[in-house]
This record gives structure tokens, C-alpha cells and sequence, in this order.
């Protein structure tokens, strides 16, 4: 694939790594204005260095936008005199809503928005996809791309919002119940170190059960659970202090906010 990546900062160099780890590209261009930021990038087989979006555009397919919202505007006025039938736009700019992108490339544009976390650094992102019309025939192809840097579910754009804040937002909820569990590891008596390591390998553990089996987590409780036993006198006891529902309300409250944001931008 030849892609290019159009800002390249933290959110675009971790899509550039995972990228190359892969081997997922033919060629691969990465812009900045500070073209110094790049040099990690230097001397990698096919990765080209530039400042200018035009010539990064010009020789790739695939768009990735990973720019600040106020500058989003004006590199597509700039770049959609060189947008070709071939040249699908993946934008991960929070809150630039496609009918805005087609309003300065056109509707006829394959377009699509990407919204990863954190984990893309890892190779572990959720991403949501969502797409006009016409880029729903490249969906496929953004897929590929972000399965390769974790796993991708494709969504209306309605839903992006709620997205944010269960899988952008919902790294740092999973952090703070990790943080506790190794709070409590240590009042157990483990050390910070080991406490951190048992809480972050049971959390990984837990997720993958339900990846690999496609179980609900309450029939993956029940294998743990044991009448009159240790496990269920904790978890009743972390219900009889809300922690289900403090979790779905702090959810909410994000939810909430973020379209409380998007009022005021209006």
C-alpha cells in the first residue's frame, strides 16, 4: 500500500510503526512541518521524510490525517486541487464530522474516520471506522490497515461519539481500575513492582479469555466463582459499593460532556 501519514505526531508515529513492523506498505510518506521530529524515521527502506503534504500526497493512495483540528481545514483546501479517483482520505481528527470533509473535498471522495487509542502505540488499539457513501467500498482497505495495529469495528458516524468515550476515554477508566487492583495488591503485601505486574497480566488475562473464547464475562465468573467462596464474597461486596454502577455513570458523565463540547463548538 502506499500511504502517506499527514502530521506526523505522537498519534502518527505510532500508526508509522506499526505500519513498517508490519511490513504494510509499498511506500510510505510522512509529513511535519518540523521535518527534525521525523528523525527516527531515517533510512528505513521506502519511508520518505517531507514538509510538503502535496508531494506526500501526490505519490500515495492512501491519506491518513493525523493533524490538530484548526489546521484540518485548510491542508484539505490544499491538497484537494492533487485528489485523484484513487485516493481514499482516513481523517483521526476528533470531532470533524464527514459532511464537513466532503464540504471541502466533495462528496465523490472515498472518506473515511478512524478513531484509535492509545494502545495503537502497542499494536493493541480499539478502532471504530465510519465512512460516506462512497467510502464504504474502502472500508476493507482502512480494516487492513488498523487490524494490523490492533482490531477495527466499523460503526455509524452517529456512534462515534460514544466510541470516544468507550474506547479513547475508556484506556484511562481501565488504567484507574488497574491502578486500584494494585493498590490493593500492595495492602496484600506485595511491592509496587509486583503488585503492578499481577494487576496488568490478570487485566490482559481476563480480556483475552473473552477474545479467544467469545464467552460473556459472567459465564467466565462463574468458572471462578465457588459457593460460599472468596471470589463471590468480593465481587458482591464491590457491588454492595457501586462499582458497576459508578462505572457506568462516570461513562455517562463523559458522554455527556463530550456532546456538551461539541454544543459549544456549534
Amino acid at each position: 500500500m502506499k500511504i502517506a501519514i499527514i502530521g506526523t505526531g505522537n498519534l502518527g508515529k505510532s500508526i508509522a510503526k506499526g505500519l513498517i513492523t508490519n511490513n504494510a506498505i509499498t511506500s510510505l510518506y510522512l509529513t511535519k512541518r518540523n521535518i527534525e521530529g521525523l528523525a527516527e524515521f531515517d533510512g528505513y527502506s521506502n519511508v520518505f521524510l517531507t514538509i510538503d503534504n502535496i508531494t506526500a500526497v501526490k505519490n500515495s493512495d492512501i491519506l491518513i490525517f493525523a493533524v490538530q483540528p484548526a489546521h484540518f481545514e485548510n491542508i484539505l483546501k490544499d491538497i484537494k486541487p492533487h485528489l485523484t479517483e484513487k485516493h481514499v482520505v482516513i481523517s483521526t481528527i476528533t470531532g470533524f464530522l464527514i459532511p464537513q470533509i466532503e464540504e471541502e473535498i466533495g462528496a465523490d471522495k472515498y472518506i473515511i474516520r478512524a478513531m484509535p487509542n492509545t494502545a495503537i502505540a502497542v499494536g493493541k488499539s480499539m478502532t471504530c471506522l465510519c465512512s460516506n457513501t462512497q467510502g464504504e467500498k474502502r472500508i476493507p482497505i482502512a480494516e487492513a490497515i488498523f487490524n494490523r495495529l490492533g482490531h477495527s469495528l466499523s460503526i455509524p458516524e452517529s456512534q462515534m461519539q460514544a466510541a470516544t468515550v468507550v474506547c479513547a476515554s475508556g484506556i484511562a477508566f481501565w488504567m484507574r481500575l488497574i491502578r486500584a487492583t494494585t493498590q490493593a495488591a500492595i495492602q496484600l503485601g506485595f511491592d509496587a513492582k509486583e503488585a503492578q505486574e499481577l494487576a496488568m497480566f490478570t487485566s490482559e488475562g481476563a480480556a483475552n479469555l473473552l477474545i479467544t473464547n467469545g464467552n460473556h464475562p459472567e459465564e467466565e465468573i462463574d468458572r471462578v466463582t465457588t459457593p460460599k467462596g472468596c471470589t463471590i464474597e468480593g465481587l458482591n461486596e464491590m457491588e454492595h459499593k457501586g462499582l458497576s454502577s459508578s462505572l457506568i455513570q462516570g461513562m455517562v458523565a463523559s458522554f455527556n460532556k463530550i456532546n456538551n463540547i461539541k454544543k459549544e463548538q456549534i
